[in-house]
């Protein structure tokens, strides 16, 4: 039973490692367009272009 007040403790502490490198993850806009991704390969240079600049608008719209 000693064992059990490290063991919560080292839990704590990597749940806290998770936390933070999932809130540093949204902080920097990882989670903010996981479609686009999949769909940017198809894209040519004038239409890569015109997507990023449709991205932009929307972002300056929403703040």
């Amino acid at each position: 039973m000693d064992i059990l007040p490290l063991l919560i403790g080292i839990s704590l502490f990597l749940g806290l490692i998770g936390l933070l490198g999932f809130l540093w993850g949204v902080r920097h806009g990882m989670f903010d367009d996981p479609e686009g991704t999949r769909y940017r390969i198809l894209l040519d240079d004038q239409e890569e272009e015109n997507y990023q600049e449709m991205l932009e608008d929307r972002e300056s719209k929403s703040i």
